[in-house]
């Protein structure tokens, strides 16, 4: 029976390979598949463009090492058991957003089923792939599939809220994880620097803006000027390079001000302002408010549509600008600990 140590092991030697494609390039040998696999993702799907794979790979290959893994994992008592099937129903926003899910099965010692999107089904079985050649002991614990569920004893689906309606009905009578959308926001006191202002760009625009932990929305005081925020994030306009941003750019624009409301703007990117919380893309709502505490206290009530708060020190448990997509291995999707669920499987 594979032990944790071997898991761990596996796991840690494959974010070294990862890292060895960053560090040496070319003169490394998993070079050429990597190249391969990102130029395969963005031709199945636009919006994984090369920087945003990349970038995804990048973070994974910092989070894979053996101390790191070992930190996350002390809080727990993993024991050895015979392995259950966990289907994993993922979604497919941006690169391999499903790659905790699928961690957390192998580690906490089960394997995993596996029903990828339809806009990501390159990177993750070639991770997998990578994984089995470094750790055979790994052979056999994952498997893909693009037929209905069946024979298992968990499961974790992410998706809409629509289709969560359905994981309900079709997975409540297993244990199950059922997420639903949520989005993230950003707070703003008009203090922040522009070197602040320019992060909390990456924390938009980051896979443009299709990720859970992606800014959809600003709070801001009352009496707010947009001015500096435009300002520091105009190196952001190189979204214009890509097509299908644009696209949806013009599109929101048109209908914005076909129904005659008030926009404010910066040629590639719309503010909106929106009680809502999921805004399109190429579009951020933001609406204003009175104080701190009364704010806090909203966020709180909807606590249920929010994955992270980007903001300063005014705001307990904010994620600092420019980190809400690098998430830590302890950082769980809607606050649900994953390895824990797993961990109570036997």
């Amino acid at each position: 029976m594979q032990t944790l140590e071997q898991r761990i092991q596996g796991i840690a030697a494959l974010g070294a390979m990862l890292r060895d494609y960053f560090l040496y390039g070319k003169e490394a040998p998993i070079y050429a598949e990597v190249e391969a696999a990102v130029e395969k993702a963005e031709q199945q799907n636009a919006w994984f463009d090369r920087e945003n794979c990349l970038f995804a790979l990048k973070h994974w290959a910092g989070l894979l090492k053996e101390d790191g893994l070992r930190t996350w994992l002390s809080p727990y008592t993993i024991a050895e058991k015979t392995p259950k099937q966990v289907a994993l129903v993922l979604a497919g926003n941006i690169p391999m957003v499903g790659f905790h899910d699928l961690l957390c099965a192998l580690l906490s010692g089960h394997k995993a089923l596996v029903k990828l999107s339809s806009n990501d089904k390159v990177l993750l079985p070639f991770l997998v792939k990578k994984l089995e050649e470094i750790a055979p002991e790994f052979q056999g614990k994952v498997q893909f599939t693009e037929e209905k569920l069946h024979d298992f004893d968990a499961v974790i689906a992410t998706g809409s809220n629509n289709t969560a309606r359905y994981f309900e009905y079709y997975f409540g009578q297993k244990r199950h994880i059922i997420r639903r959308n949520r989005n993230s926001v950003a707070v703003l006191t008009g203090e922040e620097t522009p070197e602040e202002l320019f992060l909390l760009g990456e924390d938009i625009f980051r896979y443009f803006g299709l990720g859970c932990r992606s800014i959809s929305k600003l709070f801001v005081p009352e009496d707010y000027d947009f001015v500096a925020f435009f300002e520091a994030i105009y190196p952001y306009h190189t979204l214009l390079d890509h097509q299908k941003y644009v696209n949806n750019y013009d599109y929101n624009k048109a209908v914005y001000l076909m129904s005659l409301f008030q926009l404010l703007e910066n040629g590639f990117l719309l503010l909106k302002e929106d009680e809502k919380y999921a805004s399109p893309i190429a579009t951020l709502f933001y609406e204003r408010y009175k104080n701190i505490p009364s704010l806090l206290q909203r966020l709180e009530t909807d606590k249920e549509q929010i994955q992270c708060i980007v903001g300063g020190a005014a705001i307990p448990q904010a994620v600092g600008f420019g980190q809400s997509q690098v998430p830590s291995l302890a950082d769980y999707a809607d606050g649900v600990d994953t390895m824990a669920f797993l961990n109570s499987i036997n």
